[in-house]
Formats: C-alpha cells, structure tokens, sequence
C-alpha cells in the first residue's frame, strides 16, 4: 500500500497544502490525474476548485468523484485517490451510500496510491469513532476503509497547561474509548503526516521537518490501553502488526 495522511492541509498562515506541497507532490510522483474526494464538505465544486487550484500548476488534473455519473467506475480506474477533510461522518455517510468503501479498500490495499488529509485521514482507520467531529449525519456504521489497523486521531491538541479551562482534553476523550476498545490510537498533531508505504511499513515524521506545535515537536503521540501515552516518530511499522479488539470495556476490580 502507498498512503501518505495528513493531520490537516492548511496550517496557520499558509495557503491550501502549501505547507505539505513538496512532499505531497514527490508522493504523486508520475500521477496525470488525481480523483478527489470531497463529500466531508459541503459545497463540492468550491472545494474540488480548491484542490484543482494546488495542484494544476504543477502538471496534476483534478477530477472532482462529485462529477461522475459512476462514480465507483471512476475509483476503479483511477490513478491516485485524494480524500479531502472536513466533516468525517458526512464523509463515511456519503460513501456508504454510494458504494464506493470496498473499491476504494481493495483498490488501495492493491497500490492505488491514497493521500488524506483530516476526514481522509481518519477514514483509513477501522472505524471513525475517534474523531473530532460532530456527528451530522449518521452513517450506516462507524465501520471505514481499515487500511490500518489502528485508529487515527488528527488535529491532536496537547493540554496547554497554561489554561483555566476546566473541561475534558483530547487526552481524557481518547482514554476514554481505551476504556471501552483495547486499540491503539495515534493522535497526528498539527503538520504531522503518516507515511504508510507497504502493509508492513510506515513512518511518522513533521512535514518539511518543523514542528507547526508550540507545545511539542513529536509528530504523533500514542495511546495504549493500561499504558502511559507516548510520543512517537520515525518507524513505527510495529503498530501494523497489532490487532484492534474494540468493544471490549477494562475490567474493573469489584
């Protein structure tokens, strides 16, 4: 497999992927035409205009998956696959409905080269239960593509300890799920992207190098059931080989 997952693709102060440009671009190495995917948004053709605005300069033609009459023909004959953010369950929704989750699994976990950013990252996970998002829409399932066997926490934000606010961090949300599923969580900080280049093979790294964090300059932070969480960057192809187990609470002591 070949997926490179954006936490976000705009980051402060910057234009649309700007920042990731250099290493998205060398991951589209020899791609013609990318299909994008933009149902986490709301208005398809704004957002595919977008996306055709970063990428026709530089040799790339975007087809919005919105324009085709078929579009599960489209993502069975595509060169690469790009699934933008946004909303994670409008998104898992809306390619329910239409069919396209087992093309898009069987086409990637057959090379199709994937590129997601937020919502795009968090649907490559077994399910999108450990989102930020609010739930719009409700999807047939919280069940998404499971290219990786891990779950995916984009925009991860690290307690400032500094604040006076008194409710739950992202810390606590995501112990939280620990308590009910004993599954491995990544959370992607801010400019942090996944790179997964085999099904036995992926690496963590700052895009560009820098951290866009003031907080931290670790691009991921990992949580494990009955384990402190832990920052984590480099190779990390060992959380391909552990299996999720989800819906099975701690045991408590009585």
């Amino acid at each position: 497999m070949h997926l490179l997952l954006l936490s976000n693709s705009t980051n402060h102060g910057r234009g649309y992927l700007e920042h990731a440009l250099p290493e998205v671009l060398a991951f589209l190495h020899g791609v013609t035409e990318l299909t994008f995917v933009p149902f986490a948004g709301a208005d398809h053709d704004a957002y595919t205009a977008t996306v055709r605005a970063a990428f026709e300069p530089h040799g790339i033609a975007v087809r919005g998956l919105h324009e085709a009459a078929d579009p599960v023909a489209v993502v069975a004959s595509a060169q690469a696959i790009f699934v933008g953010g946004g909303n994670t369950f409008r998104l898992l929704a809306t390619l329910q409905r239409l069919g396209l989750i087992p093309v898009i699994r069987a086409r990637v976990q057959g090379g199709l080269p994937y590129l997601g950013a937020s919502a795009g990252t968090n649907i490559t996970a077994p399910s999108i239960r450990t989102t930020n998002d609010m739930p719009i829409m409700q999807p047939e399932s919280f069940e998404a593509l499971g290219l990786v066997p891990f779950q995916i926490n984009p925009h991860y934000l690290d307690a400032d300890p500094t604040s006076v606010h008194n409710g739950e961090s992202r810390a606590t949300r995501l112990t939280e799920f620990l308590d009910e599923n004993d599954v491995l969580v990544l959370g992607l900080r801010e400019g942090a992207h996944l790179s997964v280049t085999s099904s036995d093979a992926c690496a963590l790294a700052m895009i560009g190098g820098a951290s866009a964090n003031p907080l931290s300059d670790q691009p991921a932070i990992l949580f494990e059931r009955g384990q402190a969480p832990r920052d984590v960057a480099g190779d990390v192809s060992a959380l391909l080989a552990i299996a999720p187990r989800y819906d099975h609470p701690a045991v408590t002591a009585s």
